[in-house]
């Protein structure tokens, strides 16, 4: 996994979720991100006010030291808390993924944006989660550029899933590495599924593997995009295996309509 990226770079991350969506990506980031990471975990309350007037209620006495905080929070109250968990662990660097705009609506995100400026903290809020690149965030038309070391070094291995794909001579799938997993191992599972896939199929196939993972975003119309956060994961997916598996694809044939003369140079 992630071959291209530099295993030896230490990085403290502390995974705040709320539930079933949190805990997958927070299992996910322990169980695959490098031996050089430390990644603490804390379970906020489920139940969170709509506006949060005091953090102190609701975080514990103390929080472990580190340089980044991945907010999962399932609730807009768990992002209020983001601030005050940034002071208690004097963490640089924030990721807060937007899968569900329940969860960050935009006017709490441009909150956030100020409030964090304030600490010089840097934040992103890839949308979904599985866009992010080591200096992007997003999918197009809204794709943000950043630059953070600490955000960089996750990037390296959790966000836009990256693929290699070895194709046999019967035009098969024959092996798919994950150079670069989803955050919520919606990668890995898309690339298993692939081996002994026809060539022709694998992008169609590698849609359909990432809808029954299932994928965690909203199937909700989002306005930025004019789609589903879901579909838009989906098209990443797809995207990454197309462009692996195009050079192994036959060139659409073209078909000279009958009678049809062309036209002479100039």
């Amino acid at each position: 996994m992630a071959a291209f990226a530099d295993d030896s770079s230490e990085l403290r991350v502390i995974a705040v979720s709320q539930g079933q969506w949190g805990d997958r990506i927070a299992d996910n980031i322990a169980r695959l991100g490098p031996a050089s990471w430390t990644v603490h975990r804390w379970s906020a309350p489920r139940a969170l006010p709509v506006v949060v007037d005091d953090p102190e209620d609701f975080l514990p006495p103390a929080l472990p030291k580190v340089d980044l905080v991945l907010s999962l929070g399932e609730t807009a109250g768990v992002a209020q808390l983001i601030p005050d968990i940034v002071k208690m662990t004097g963490a640089k660097s924030v990721i807060a993924p937007i899968d569900r705009n329940e969860s960050l609506p935009a006017g709490l995100v441009a909150q956030l944006k100020r409030w964090l400026a304030d600490l010089h903290v840097t934040v992103v809020f890839p949308k979904p989660f599985c866009s992010l690149t080591e200096t992007t965030t997003n999918y197009p038309p809204i794709v943000e550029a950043y630059d953070d070391p600490f955000i960089r070094n996750f990037a390296q291995w959790f966000g836009r899933p990256q693929f290699r794909v070895m194709v046999d001579a019967e035009r098969r799938i024959s092996n798919v590495q994950v150079e670069r997993d989803s955050a919520c191992g919606c990668a890995q599972a898309v690339a298993h599924g692939l081996i002994g896939c026809p060539v022709e199929e694998a992008e169609y196939q590698a849609g359909m593997l990432h809808h029954h993972f299932p994928c965690l975003a909203s199937m909700n119309q989002d306005a930025d995009y004019g789609d589903t956060l879901m579909h838009i994961s989906g098209r990443i997916v797809r995207e990454a295996i197309q462009e692996q598996v195009q050079e192994h694809l036959e060139p659409t044939p073209y078909f000279r309509p009958m009678g049809r003369v062309e036209p002479e140079p100039p």
